[in-house]
Order: structure tokens, then sequence, then C-alpha cells
């Protein structure tokens, strides 16, 4: 060991070691390297460690502003380092190749490995699927039924009130979904835009014979209607029920809907059977494939022999109508053996698929996140005990083989790295040694360093005279 050396040395490279590692000096505590030089790297004698970097001759970066920065070097940005460290952090998760070779029962974890990364593609992949499908409507049919009931008040005279010495009858429309799995119950009047109930206009007048309910913004959604009115006289009534779609549909002119064999369809599937008639029947123009050459049938709804495919969505505005209501014809019976009697009616409505919902919380479920995350760092931290292990088993291994070589070596390579490090110039070394100074060169050396103090005196005298003449 040489007698000048202060400093702890650093580790060399030794075959067998993996690249960028470190050995712990001999008596060095063991556990994960850090910086070769335990602390501050050593300042050779009479350098004082200030502000200037003796050995580099400029000024050292001020507080804050890293080295990097002070070269003019781009420093990364916050969401650069993010990736950098999840790619870093991808990395460590694989083994050694070394470490596998000791251990061949490690090969199972990194079949596990690339299983995980098999999985986390599929369940990606699939995650795309969902987004892609959740974009389109998912609807299923199912049957509502419909509850139509009355009930029958006669008048009493001796009632105190005015509205008991009164006959009247109260009618009820109420319905539910049949064999709804979900657990949220939907209200009846959800179903529907709007709901009309027409009178005998012969008992009740023009004017007070019909009873709207019309879908507004603020409706409160309820799970029924009632209709109460004054008489005692059987009253013949009809029901009209507009169902609300979602997305809209519409009813198509009756040319348009035997061309197509569509009724009431929404404005993009109508456009896609227009579609696929336009290419079942060759219509598209061979040359200028933005045309449609119209049949017969094409130009008697249309109105014209040729057109724009992107112009069909506009004029299809005068061939859609409003879908035709649900017309239930019913009879208020004032009789008193058929005030238990009520009429049921299946209508076919189109709910939310039930599987949206499950699609849609498995987006935004983040219940194992927390977990993955936490075997993950699991692993990463037994990955790296792994690597320290490695790192010493081969320090020792090392050492026992050759112990004066390997401690020559050490010595060799923490030289090297403190040059590096302090960027010195010559041999720090050998000038410190006296034999250095008494070489050949050294009075010329002399000579040359008197003669540049002399001239930079002289300089300064001929400057302060040139001062004081002026």
């Amino acid at each position: 060991m040489t007698p000048g050396l202060q400093h702890p040395p650093t580790v060399v490279q030794r075959p067998g070691m993996p690249s960028g590692a470190r050995m712990p000096h001999q008596g060095a505590p063991m556990g994960p390297p850090g910086s070769p030089y335990m602390g501050s790297p050593a300042v050779r004698p009479g350098l004082a460690p200030a502000g200037m970097e003796p050995a580099r001759k400029r000024a050292a970066p001020p507080p804050g502003q890293s080295q990097a920065q002070s070269q003019g070097q781009p420093v990364p940005t916050a969401p650069a380092r993010s990736r950098s460290a999840k790619r870093r952090k991808m990395a460590d998760k694989i083994l050694p190749q070394r470490i596998r070779e000791l251990v061949p029962e490690s090969q199972a974890y990194m079949d596990l490995l690339a299983f995980e990364r098999k999985l986390d593609q599929t369940i990606m992949r699939k995650r795309v699927d969902i987004q892609e499908a959740l974009k389109r409507p998912m609807k299923q049919k199912r049957k509502l039924r419909l509850y139509i009931s009355n009930t029958f008040n006669p008048a009493k005279p001796d009632a105190e009130d005015s509205d008991g010495s009164i006959a009247s009858w109260e009618l009820r429309v109420e319905g539910k979904l049949l064999d709804d799995p979900s657990k949220q119950k939907r209200k009846f009047s959800s179903f529907f835009k709007s709901l009309v109930i027409e009178l005998d206009k012969d008992l009740y007048g023009p004017d007070n014979h019909l009873v709207e309910w019309h879908r507004t913004p603020t409706t409160q959604e309820t799970d029924g209607f009632q209709v109460k009115r004054p008489g005692d006289l059987s009253v013949r009534c009809t029901l009209l029920l507009m169902l609300d779609y979602q997305p809209p549909q519409f009813k198509l002119d009756p040319r348009l809907a035997r061309l197509l064999g569509l009724h009431t369809q929404s404005r993009s599937a109508i456009v896609q059977a227009l579609w696929q008639y336009v290419k079942t029947n060759r219509l598209q123009d061979s040359h200028d494939k933005e045309y449609i050459n119209g049949d017969k049938y094409f130009q008697q709804i249309f109105d014209c022999p040729r057109l724009k495919f992107s112009e069909i969505p506009q004029r299809l505005t005068a061939l859609l109508l409003p879908p035709d209501p649900i017309v239930i014809n019913h009879v208020i019976s004032v009789d008193p053996s058929d005030q238990k009697k009520t009429a049921c009616y299946d209508i076919d409505v189109e709910v939310e698929e039930p599987l949206k919902g499950q699609m849609s919380s498995f987006l935004l479920s983040t219940a194992n996140q927390q977990e993955i995350s936490a075997l993950d760092s699991k692993i990463h931290e037994t990955i790296e005990s792994i690597n320290q292990l490695k790192i010493q088993r081969d320090f020792m291994l090392s050492f026992s083989r050759d112990p004066k070589g390997y401690v020559q070596d050490l010595l060799r390579s923490q030289s090297r790295d403190l040059k590096v490090m302090t960027d010195v110039a010559g041999n720090p070394e050998e000038e410190r040694r006296a034999e250095f100074y008494h070489q050949p060169w050294s009075q010329e050396a002399v000579s040359r360093y008197f003669y540049c103090k002399i001239q930079q005196r002289r300089q300064e005298l001929e400057q302060s005279l040139v001062v004081r003449n002026t």
C-alpha cells in the first residue's frame, strides 16, 4: 500500500463482476455500495475547498444549480424522469444471467415474469376493447308490463266535505319491468317521453277531456300516474304513450321503409342501412366513389338521379317522422263488480345492457392497484437484495483467491478514479516526493517561473506610472 494515500480506495473491475458494481474495501461494513470515497472527495493539501474548483480552474456552480445546468446541458423534466424510473423498475425485476446460472431454480421466476407480461398485455388489450364497446349504445329488449286499473267513489249525501258528496272515479296507470336483474329499479315514468289520456268529449267537454304529461329537464320521476275526475258513469278513454328512445328513433317515410325494410329506427342505423343497400345494388359510381348513381327506387325517394353520399343525412330530415305512440283503449267502469279488475299490457322497451355498468366499473376500479404496487415494490427490493448478495459473494471469492493482487488492483483503480473525479493534470503521487524536483528540468522550470513573475511585476509598475502621469 502506498504510504501517502490517505483516502479509501475504489474497487477495480474484476472478471466475473457485474458492470458498474463496486466492492467495499477491506474493513468496510458489508452493505449497499455508496460513494467510493465515503463522503466528500479528498482535497489535496494547500487547496481550499472554496467556490472555485482549483483543479478545473473554473467557478463552481451556484447552490441549487446542477452540473448539467452549469455546463449548458439539457436537464430532464419530471415526466421524463418518471418514464425513465418506470423503465428502470421494469428492468430491475429481471434477474441477471450470472445469478440464473448459479441458481437454476430461478428460471421458474423468469417464467412467471414472462407470464405476467403476457397477462398485462392481454388486460390492456381487453381494456381498449371495453372502451370501444362503451362508445356504442348497448341496449337489450325487455318487457314492460303496464297495469291499468280504476276505483269508483259513490256520492255520500251525509258527507261534510264537498269531495265526498260528489261521485268520482280514479284511474291509475302503473308498470314494472319483468325479470329485472338490476338492483336499482327504474321509475315507471322514465320509460316515456309523454303520456296523454283522452276522455269522452261528450261527457267532459272539448276543454276538459285531455290529461297530458310531458317530460321536461326538471321532471321528477314517478312510479305511476293517477287521474281523478267527478262522474258516476262509465267512461271510454284512450291512452297515448310515447316511449323515450335513447338514442332518438324516427319513423321512416313509407317509401323508404319499404326500400330498407325498417319501420322505426335511429338515424345512424338508417344511414347504415342505406349504405348497405348501395353496396348490395352496386350504386356507387365506379369512377368517382363519392357519388351514388340511384336506381328507380332511389330516385323516387330522393328525387334526383345522382347525389353525393355525404348529402344523404341532410336529405333524410324530410323523410323522418316522429315515432308512432302506443295506443291503448280502456273503459273506466263504475260498476262495483268490476272494481277489482286490472288490465295488463306488455310493451317492448329498450334498456341499458347490465353488463355496461360492470364494464364501466371495471375501467374505473382502482381497488387492486395499491396491492399490485406494494407487491411490485417488494419484488424490486428482493431483486436488489439478491444483487447485493451477489456483489458480496463476488467480493469474497475474489479476495479469497488472491488477497495481495486484489488489494493492489484496488489501489490502482482508486488512483485512476481520483484523477477522473478531481480532473487533476499530472501525477499527484510523484509530485508529493522530493525526488520529483531533483530532475534536470527543475532549474529551467524555476528560471521560467521567476521570469514570468518579473514580467508580471514590470507590467504592474508600468501601468501605475502611466496612471500617475495622467
